[in-house]
């Protein structure tokens, strides 16, 4: 049996169909309750800081997932992901289940170069040192041989059906609405995109790859441009006129002071004023498999997620 804990979000839901479509038993673990669509897939309610709820939710699987999103707090995620992640080791122990955690790129904090699974940590925000330190925390079990466990890592998101991506909500909806696009930052600077479907392809790939365990995977990720040429991109497919407009850090600040969540992306600013290389050659080879490019990644949400 898959679990996947944190069901529900986008990562989630993509991975879920991934497995679906395989013909997989998939057990989804979320506080809110989830109605299954499809067959042989069962939903569980449990507190993800609860370990009872957890471990009971959980027994019987082969593979466990942690897909969990918190609220975008840094005090939340001080408080909770360390609790989370040790529930989630204490799962590999007691169940003897491979464990696979999908995270983002905070911890490497600025980063000269190409972000790669062998970059060092070093955060310079308050999210990215607690990243650092479950990612830590998870992979020091695995060196021990106490659990087998491995990191999927992904570059920013786009491609979500719940508009919880920087991409999608700024420039791809706004197009659909022929509104005038918004970007965080120097639109000058290099930045990539991980693809939702192709991010549930590729967690699910190492869910059936034993030998991939008690390692770091930056998840299949295309090549980086700037945002000038994404926004001219989307603009050209969508049929409209390349209009941007550039956000910086004192108006995300200022609008911050309306909005808990855009707050909490102001110490994430240093990514969009500077070149974000996020490099994914590693499981590309290993797993011989391609990235979706933009222009069909961006002409397929064109049709489907946000269409004009």
């Amino acid at each position: 049996m898959h679990t996947i804990l944190g069901a529900g979000g986008a990562v989630a839901n993509a991975l879920t169909r991934e497995l679906s479509k395989n013909n997989e038993t998939i057990r989804l673990v979320s506080r809110k309750p989830i109605t299954p669509a499809g067959k042989n897939i069962t939903w569980k309610k449990a507190d993800l800081l609860n370990y009872a709820e957890v471990l009971e939710a959980a027994k019987g699987s082969t593979v466990i997932y942690l897909c969990a999103g918190l609220i975008y707090d840094k005090t939340i995620w001080r408080q909770q992901w360390p609790v989370i992640m040790q529930n989630f080791i204490n799962l590999g122990k007691e169940t003897g289940a491979r464990l696979i955690f999908f995270d983002n790129v905070y911890m490497y904090g600025l980063v000269n170069g190409p972000m790669t699974e062998t970059t060092p940590y070093n955060p310079c925000s308050a999210k990215g040192e607690v990243r650092a330190k479950i990612a830590t925390q998870l992979m020091d079990e695995a060196k021990a041989g106490n659990i087998r466990a491995s990191i999927a890592r992904a570059a920013d998101f786009y491609g979500t059906e719940t508009h919880n991506s920087f991409l999608d909500m700024m420039v791809l909806d706004k197009y659909a609405k022929k509104q005038k696009a918004q970007w965080i930052g120097n639109p000058n600077m290099l930045h990539n995109f991980s693809y939702i479907p192709d991010m549930g392809k590729s967690v699910y790939l190492l869910g059936r790859k034993p030998e991939s365990d008690n390692q770091i995977w930056h998840m299949p990720t295309a090549a980086p441009l700037t945002g000038k040429q994404l926004v001219e991109m989307a603009a050209r497919i969508y049929g409209v006129e390349p209009k941007l407009f550039a956000v910086n850090k004192f108006m995300l600040w200022s609008y911050g002071l309306f909005n808990k969540v855009v707050m909490g992306t102001v110490e994430m600013y240093y990514q969009y004023n500077h070149d974000y290389n996020f490099n994914s050659a590693k499981f590309e080879k290993a797993f011989n498999l391609k990235p979706t490019s933009y222009e069909d990644g961006i002409k397929l949400m064109s049709e489907t997620l946000y269409k004009s």
